[in-house]
């Protein structure tokens, strides 16, 4: 009879451990599915560091073998019973998906004798894009009279197999069309192995979706022709199982490419576009002039802590915090400008107002006072708003991506730094440091949105004190202490806009820069606008 040893402490269930003496095993569970009881082995079981010691406290009493208790071996062998059947349902399964996986095998040999060649008797293909609509280029069946017959080219954003039919819907970044294949088409080994993301192109008649059943813009095509154009991975390297629907955010940033494929990213995407061609379109009906200013340059305008440094030719330089400074170059003989650039903040904070990269609209206006800023800032961002809202594409995509919005009401709330912090305090809403809130402060993100949202309306948050604002704000002159400047504030989101006047007098900006530390040199073609 065989002994089989066990040690609890010390013992591998692993491929180390083979159950001798010096090798043993850790679960006596192991030992059993190695060593089936059947074969009547000799099991022994100690634990040779926390086992208990002998009666005279000797711990080597530890290191004596001894057969196992009744009621482990009973648990033990209830186990295993479940080990046995589990075992045999993973062989049984195995042995299934063998022979579905010969079916198949056989099934898809078959498939690639199957050829299917495009009906040269049939109408011309249109080439259009999935998301034409105009009757003069794309008529849908009715009755008896066909309809046209279209060309399109796309990737496969969804894909359903309904008996002898294949539902494929195709998108091509302008829409999304549903594709019926049908006969010999099904059985190519192209659509068998039809996979997410493949792009091909497909010729086919335009019909009306039967009545009850559902499709973008009620409409499908049914294939008469189609070729793949690229094969997309399938299995593990599916775009489904890269970026799965409960995907950490990790993941999602490292697969962003692919992200960027899905329904809401890429609708986000479009919306961005559409705000960006309404500001644009905006500026050129008040009558500003897009510049393209520089993004490697060798001032701050943010402060020193936040500039991405970079050496330009042995001298050091920066990536831009903002091109406001160099725009007021321009207005001279531009009259009011704008540009839409990227800016840089060197900031390492994972929170959604930190980006080491953003797209930043930023204008100036030359002959203004500090009320004609504000009037300008309001109807920009309304007219920008309801432009977004009455475009085709961009106002139902708002919709649908954020059901509850509506245009901010006219006139914005107008509200003096000073008069946020005794708000603040009388609200019993702290700073950072828990404390209330003090003239001087830098308002937090939390306590500022905190206030919007209750106060539930824009507001032209104004008059920052002169120490926690960029050193070429202009000050109020009527109090010193305080600038010409102004942060709007949305409810639900916070900060939006930031803006000010600009100090005009050489002396004063010569002073500025004393006073923050910057040196004047890098800044001559800035100094030289007040000479």
């Amino acid at each position: 009879m065989a002994s089989v040893y066990i040690d609890e402490d010390v013992g591998r269930d692993d491929d180390s451990g083979t159950g001798t003496e010096s090798t043993p095993f850790k679960t006596l569970l192991r030992a059993m599915i190695q060593h089936d009881p059947k074969d009547s082995p000799k099991y022994l079981t100690r634990k040779s560091q926390t086992g208990p010691v002998s009666e005279d406290g000797d711990p080597a009493g530890r290191l004596e073998w001894k057969p196992p208790t009744k009621s482990s071996l009973k648990k033990a062998t209830g186990l295993l019973e479940q080990h046995k059947k589990k075992a045999q349902k993973a062989k049984d399964l195995a042995v299934r998906e063998k022979e579905d996986s010969d079916k198949r095998q056989k099934v898809l040999e078959e498939a690639k004798k199957v050829v299917v060649r495009e009906d040269a008797s049939l109408p011309k293909p249109v080439k259009v894009r999935l998301d034409e609509t105009d009757p003069k280029i794309v008529k849908l069946r009715e009755g008896d009279t066909p309809g046209t017959r279209v060309r399109v080219v796309g990737r496969v954003h969804r894909l359903r197999a309904q008996k002898d039919i294949i539902f494929v819907w195709l998108y091509d970044g302008y829409g999304v069309l549903q594709c019926v294949f049908s006969g010999q088409h099904v059985r190519t080994y192209a659509i068998m192995t039809l996979t997410l993301e493949t792009s091909l192109f497909i010729h086919g008649e335009m019909r009306p979706v039967p009545p009850s059943q559902h499709a973008p813009l009620d409409r499908e095509l049914h294939v008469d022709y189609f070729e793949i154009i690229g094969l997309a991975a399938g299995d593990k390297e599916a775009i489904t199982t890269r970026i799965a629907a409960d995907a950490d955010q990790q993941t999602l940033l490292d697969n962003r490419h692919l992200v960027l494929r899905g329904e809401t990213s890429s609708a986000i995407m479009k919306v961005r576009a559409a705000v960006m061609r309404a500001f644009r379109q905006t500026y050129a009906e008040t009558r500003l002039t897009e510049v393209t200013p520089p993004s490697m340059v060798q001032t701050q305008v943010e402060g020193g802590s936040t500039l991405f440094t970079f050496d330009y030719y042995g001298e050091p330089a920066y990536l831009t915090q903002s091109s406001q400074l160099y725009l007021e170059t321009c207005l001279p003989s531009l009259g009011d400008v704008f540009c839409v650039a990227p800016s840089f903040r060197a900031e390492k904070s994972l929170t959604r107002r930190h980006l080491s990269e953003y797209t930043h609209i930023e204008a100036e206006l030359d002959f203004i006072t500090f009320d004609d800023l504000l009037s300008h800032l309001e109807t920009i961002m309304c007219r920008v708003i309801d432009l977004i809202l009455a475009d085709r594409d961009a106002g139902p995509m708002i919709k649908k991506l954020n059901p509850d919005f509506k245009a901010p009401a006219r006139p914005f709330r107008r509200m003096k730094y000073s008069d946020a912090i005794l708000w603040l305090r009388d609200n019993n809403i702290p700073n950072e440091e828990g404390h209330p809130h003090q003239v001087g402060d830098d308002i937090a993100e939390a306590a500022e949105r905190k206030m919007t949202d209750m106060l539930n309306v824009p507001i032209f948050l104004t008059h920052f004190p002169v120490e926690i604002k960029a050193f070429y704000m202009q000050k109020d002159p009527t109090d010193k202490t305080v600038t010409e400047s102004v942060d709007c504030l949305m409810p639900g989101v916070g900060e939006i806009v930031g803006g000010s006047m600009r100090m005009f007098d050489h002396e004063e900006l010569m002073a500025a820069y004393k006073r923050e530390g910057i040196g004047s040199k890098p800044y001559y073609w800035y100094t030289d606008q007040r000479k």
